[in-house]
């Protein structure tokens, strides 16, 4: 039975770790697994610099965004209604009507959708507007999350937040696909309300002993994120989640349903060097106890791994005849980065250490993929 902590949801500056990870650092795997870190200009903005200024740079980004749907209209969206009326309004509720014996009174009870501007996705925004307002340090970008949330309620946009089902459900269109950058921001402004490791009044499992798999899944999209955004428009092309398939010359009737697939977290194809590197992310440490040693590496990745790149090789990509596999692992004490070459396909096992600075965390990052490259 796992073991429970209590953990503060809230983030400060005198306690700012999970586990040994300082909140910051998760902070900028958060940034750069969103969609905002894609639009920034990675050449003039150095967010590893001032990690702390993250939560400043989302709110600034987030009272932007909300502005300028602010000055072109928040979308509208229509709710169901139940009400009582002296005229028909939509479609009559005739067991209402007849329970109440309404039509006593010259009323009737109708059911209707009526246009409102009271729509989860706004009440999202300014829920979002709240709590960003309680992480960020200038007191100017407090001031104006403030405004807007209180702009907002004046427009008619009530405080209550919306469930995550409500949240996941809804979708944009082409009349409203304006919204989608503002909604990005508001949801990395809730995200920034991190666990901390400070006695609270709710209780989490312990990231350490757990290995929560938020943490695993916010790790494989943020290094994802940063190759997508500091790699683009060089020689690579970047793909995630890409599924690869058996190359299959027979099969039984039933063998569909008990295959098990193959799907990578990262492709990452070298154009110049007409070299592909597939990476998989795992959020663990990277040895594991051995039979006769003190630590081995982990066998069912290196299998996992030489089936990516032999399975590929008689595919009509010729990418995949020159591949290596590359393990990404978090660290956060002793680093690694070996390799060995099995087939003419190198394997490589490297660590990011999520204890060090944030510009050192970008400096691994980009390491790693220099020395799979050296391969060629």
């Amino acid at each position: 039975m796992p073991i429970k902590e209590d953990i503060a949801i809230e983030s400060s500056d005198d306690v700012n770790y999970i586990g040994k990870i300082p909140i910051r650092n998760l902070w900028l795997l958060m940034l750069y697994a969103s969609d905002i870190y894609r639009e920034l200009d990675v050449a003039n903005i150095e967010v590893e610099e001032n990690p702390d200024d993250i939560p400043d740079l989302i709110a600034e980004m987030l009272c932007r965004r909300v502005e300028h749907r602010i000055q072109r209209n928040l979308s509208y969206s229509y709710q169901s209604c139940d009400a009582v009326l002296s005229r028909v309004r939509g479609r009559i509720d005739l067991l209402g009507t007849e329970r109440g014996r309404l039509l006593d009174r010259g009323k009737i009870a109708c059911r209707f959708d009526e246009l409102t501007i009271d729509t989860p996705r706004n009440r999202y925004v300014r829920s979002a507007l709240e709590a960003i307002s309680k992480v960020v340090k200038r007191k100017d970008l407090v001031h104006q999350c403030r405004s807007l949330d209180i702009r907002l309620r004046r427009m008619g946009v009530s405080q209550i937040r919306p469930s995550r089902s409500e949240v996941s459900v809804d979708r944009f269109g082409r009349h409203d696909v304006e919204d989608k950058p503002m909604v990005t921001a508001a949801h990395l402004a809730f995200n920034l309300a991190l666990p901390t490791e400070s006695k609270g009044t709710k209780q989490l499992f312990s990231p350490e002993r757990d290995n929560l798999p938020w943490l695993r899944k916010l790790f494989e999209k943020g290094v994802a994120g940063f190759y997508s955004t500091v790699l683009l428009n060089r020689c690579y092309r970047i793909s995630s989640g890409k599924v690869l398939k058996w190359q299959i010359s027979d099969k039984s009737s039933g063998i569909d349903k008990i295959l098990p697939s193959m799907k990578t977290d990262i492709i990452i194809d070298n154009t110049d060097l007409a070299y592909r590197i597939v990476i998989d992310t795992k959020f663990n440490s990277i040895t594991t106890d051995g039979w006769y040693r003190d630590e081995t590496l982990r066998s069912g990745y290196l299998y996992q791994m030489y089936a990516y790149l032999r399975s590929q090789e008689d595919s009509n990509d010729p990418l995949n005849k020159n591949a290596c596999g590359l393990f990404i692992h978090p660290s956060i004490g002793e680093d690694m980065n070996e390799y060995i070459v099995i087939d003419n396909h190198k394997i490589q096992f490297s660590t990011v250490n999520l204890a060090s600075s944030a510009i050192e965390i970008r400096k691994q990052l980009l390491k790693i993929i220099k020395s799979a490259d050296n391969f060629i």
